[in-house]
């Protein structure tokens, strides 16, 4: 019998690679729901190709326009659209591709139902993550991580006992601004900092790979994946992005994880795991690359992975609050209304505006995003009436 897959965010990156994914995989997984935010053309063209039953978009409007295009099944609209697609799709697991603070509820909803969960949307962890991990041991539901840099983790330290590991090393690209000052930054624009020099990305992750707070994200999410205290948890910059990531031992010795950049990697690895499937990818070639280069990161110019430390470190609904400002701020960034420069600083702020609290349950998360979305967006709104 097939393994009964649905694809949260099937029209994206990570969501198209993983169809590819599963075209490769000859029957072993069949595709029963897709979604997506506001695709509506692209996800009837895929629920087409696949033959699905059910589809869901988040946007209201693109869902109605779904249903008119598509008659061969059932469209569900808004949040408690993905929830219901998540809970009556009787799947084996869920891939959740979703960008942002959207991914939480389907997460939550994959979880309580005791589905194993492909995770490729970090914020499901930066937002909840202690409840998003209570919720996985109260149920049994595994997480396999889908980020290439938490895989690599996963597959590490799959054979040490616990005990064994001091210190789980994530790399990072540096994104296409490394080496630059603060100063030269301030003038970046929008088209140089989607032009990621090693990854193939959407806009959003991209955006945060240039200011690296994607990796400020992925340090929180490995904390909470991995039950590693913050000082055992460190960030090296790696331009090659060949080394996915790293684990130090109590025994002196360092295992990485290398392979040239290829999401289709990780994302066969969640989808198939504990089992290997064969990939048409490139076996790295040591001697041509010739040489593998590292260097601490810049957290004076690049603020936002100071931020993302500081916020999971100081715990709570914090992680929430950074999260929320930083997907406001890199929309205004995107849009034109907002500087590069200034998408940390609207963070900081809105960290300095939103008191963190103790989360109590998913409700006080929901609290804490509005809060510090509000905070967010008039702190933009003050900065574009200055402009």
């Amino acid at each position: 019998m097939p393994r009964r897959l649905l694809i949260l965010g099937s029209t994206g990156s990570i969501g198209t690679q993983a169809l590819d994914v599963v075209a490769q995989a000859a029957g072993e997984l069949e595709v029963v729901g897709i979604s997506a935010e506001s695709s509506a053309d692209a996800l009837v063209a895929q629920a087409r190709e696949l033959g699905v039953a059910r589809i869901a978009l988040a946007d209201g409007d693109a869902a109605a326009r779904a249903a008119e295009q598509w008659t061969d099944g059932e469209v569900l609209a808004g949040a408690e659209g993905l929830v219901r697609l998540v809970v009556e799709s009787e799947a084996d697991l869920v891939l959740n591709a979703l960008v942002g603070s959207a991914g939480l509820g389907p997460t939550v909803a994959a979880l309580g139902e005791g589905i194993d969960l492909a995770l490729a949307n970090k914020e499901s962890l930066v937002v909840g993550g202690e409840l998003v991990t209570q919720l996985s041991e109260a149920t049994g539901a595994q997480i396999v991580p889908v980020d290439s840099e938490h895989s690599a983790i996963h597959q590490l330290l799959a054979g040490e006992r616990p005990g064994t590991v001091d210190k789980l090393v994530l790399t990072a690209s540096g994104g296409p601004f490394r080496g630059r000052s603060a100063h030269e930054l301030r003038d970046v624009t929008v088209e140089q900092a989607l032009a990621h020099p090693t990854w193939a990305m959407g806009g959003k992750i991209t955006i945060d790979s240039a200011t690296l707070m994607n990796k400020g994200l992925e340090l929180i999410e490995a904390h909470h994946l991995f039950g590693t205290p913050y000082d055992q948890i460190d960030v090296v910059v790696h331009p090659q992005s060949i080394v996915h990531s790293l684990i130090q031992l109590c025994d002196g010795a360092t295992l990485a994880h290398l392979g040239y950049p290829d999401m289709r990697v990780p994302i066969a690895y969640a989808l198939h795991h504990p089992d290997r499937v064969e990939l048409p990818v490139q076996p790295l070639d040591l001697a041509q690359l010739g040489q593998l280069t590292f260097e601490p990161p810049d957290t004076g110019t690049f603020a936002c992975l100071r931020l993302a430390r500081e916020a999971g470190e100081a715990g709570g609904t914090a992680p929430c609050i950074l999260n929320a400002a930083n997907e406001v701020a890199v929309h205004a960034f995107l849009t034109g209304r907002l500087r590069f420069h200034e998408i940390a600083e609207v963070i900081e702020q809105s960290l300095q505006t939103v008191p963190a609290g103790r989360i109590h349950a998913f409700q006080t998360l929901y609290a804490a995003d509005r809060d510090a979305r509000a905070a967010a967006a008039e702190l933009v709104e003050q900065r574009a009436a200055k402009a």
